[in-house]
C-alpha cells in the first residue's frame, strides 16, 4: 500500500472502513489523515540533528500506519494533499479536537507550518464541526494532551502561554481545566507523556515533571526510552514506536496489548505516533 496512489483524495471520498467488529470496543471511529509530501525529508527538526532520510522507506512506513489504523476499525478521512508542507503529514499539530465534536484550529510555532492551517479548516467545516481558532500567539496540536477532564498543555519552542490560554478559554465551557506543563527537554508535550487506554499516563523519564500530573490525580507510568511517551490508544491496543521494546514490556504488564510500529524514518523529522493523525 503506497501514500501516493492508494487513497481517494476528495473529502467527499476520502474514508477508508475499516473491519465494523471493532466498533464494539472504545476505538475512535474515525481519524484525520495527510498523505506526506515529497519534500517530507525537509522538514523542521528542533532538538534532534538533521540526517539523511530514505523517502521510499518514509513513505512505506506511513502507509504501514494507516494500514494498521484501518486494521483497527478507524475510518480514514483524507485532508488534502499540501506538497509545499513538508511537515504537513503531521495533522495533529494543525487541529485539535476535543470531546470528539469541539474543534480548535491551532498557529503552529513554525513559520513554516501557518500554511497547513487553512487546508485542515476546510475538512472541519465539511465534517461539520463547530470550530474556534488560536489568534494570539503560537500552539502546536501535539503539545495538547487531553486526559479525563483536564488538557495539559505544554510551554515549548512552538507554543506559547498566551495562545494556551486562550485554548483554556475555549474548552471552559466544556468543563475542561486546562493545565500548562513546562516541557525544557523535547519537541512537544506528547513526546514527553500521553495516555493510557486505563487514563494512567506514560512518560519519558527526565522530560516531564510526573508530580504535577500526580497532583492532578493521574498515575504516572516512567520509561526510560525516548521514543515510549508517545503512545496511540485504539481500543485495549496501544501503539508505540518499535524502537522501545521495555516500553511495550511495560504496556503489556499493565495488561494491555502493546503493537510497535516502525517509524524510525519518520523520527528524523521527530515523528512520534499520534502527530499523524486526529482522531475522533
Amino acid at each position: 500500500m503506497r501514500a501516493s496512489g492508494a487513497y481517494p483524495t476528495a473529502l467527499s471520498d476520502a474514508v477508508v472502513g475499516g473491519p465494523r467488529s471493532a466498533r464494539e470496543l472504545n476505538v475512535p471511529h474515525r481519524a484525520i489523515v495527510r498523505r506526506p509530501s515529497p519534500d517530507l525529508a525537509d522538514g523542521e527538526v528542533t532538538h534532534i540533528n538533521r540526517q539523511p532520510m530514505q523517502i521510499e522507506r518514509a513513505l512505506a512506513q506511513h502507509d504501514d500506519y494507516l494500514a494498521l489504523l484501518v486494521r483497527h476499525g478507524v475510518d480514514l478521512i483524507f485532508a488534502p494533499e499540501s506538497p509545499q508542507h513538508p511537515d504537513g503529514l503531521f495533522v495533529e499539530d494543525a487541529l485539535v479536537i476535543v470531546d470528539g465534536h469541539r474543534a480548535i484550529l491551532t498557529r503552529p510555532g513554525a513559520d513554516s507550518r501557518r500554511g497547513e492551517v487553512e487546508s485542515m479548516a476546510g475538512v472541519v467545516e465539511r465534517l461539520g464541526l463547530r470550530a474556534d481558532r488560536i489568534d494570539i500567539g503560537t500552539l502546536d496540536g501535539g503539545d495538547v494532551l487531553c486526559v479525563g477532564r483536564h488538557v495539559f498543555i505544554g510551554l515549548t519552542t512552538r507554543t506559547t502561554a498566551p495562545a494556551i490560554a486562550q485554548f483554556a478559554g475555549f474548552v471552559a465551557a466544556l468543563g475542561r481545566k486546562t493545565v500548562a506543563v513546562d516541557v525544557p527537554g523535547c519537541l512537544h508535550l506528547k513526546s514527553a507523556i500521553t495516555s493510557l487506554p486505563s487514563g494512567d499516563l506514560i512518560s519519558v523519564d527526565g522530560w516531564v515533571d510526573p508530580a504535577l500530573f500526580e497532583s492532578e490525580g493521574y498515575r504516572v507510568h516512567v520509561t526510560d526510552e525516548h521514543s515510549g511517551g508517545d503512545v496511540l490508544c485504539l481500543g485495549d491496543t496501544v501503539v508505540l514506536p518499535a524502537d522501545a521494546p521495555r516500553t511495550a514490556d511495560l504496556i503489556a504488564s499493565l495488561g494491555f496489548r502493546p503493537e510497535p510500529i516502525d517509524v524510525s524514518e519518520l523520527q528524523k523529522i521527530e515523528a512520534g505516533v499520534t502527530c499523524m493523525s486526529v482522531l475522533l
